[in-house]
């Protein structure tokens, strides 16, 4: 679980990303989710975009993905939501938070 302060140093940071997964009209797929897995493996912060034809609630979905994947809700503004996750290896962790 994050706090405040964390979760506004993760907004600030998203902030220059860009959405790398997108959810279409067939909503949340077992794709989907394993590519959201696979960058947050990698990257551990992700914008994820929601496209026009799917008829989701950003912030509905991001908290149903972010639990499964065993994430953290990090924002969401208008179609697009931000999730965190730590890397388990703290070698390989990219974003050090307080």
């Amino acid at each position: 679980m994050i706090t405040g302060k964390q979760r506004s140093e993760l907004k600030k940071l998203a902030q220059e990303i860009k959405p790398v997964v997108m959810i279409g009209k067939e909503e949340v797929t077992d794709t989907v989710l394993s590519a959201i897995d696979d960058y947050l493996s990698a990257h551990e912060l992700i914008k994820v975009q929601i496209q026009d034809g799917a008829i989701l609630d950003p912030k509905e979905t991001a908290n149903e993905i972010a639990e499964e994947l065993g994430a953290d809700f990090v924002q969401a503004i208008g179609k697009r939501f931000i999730l965190y996750r730590q890397a388990a290896d703290p070698d390989k962790r990219k974003i050090i938070l307080l």
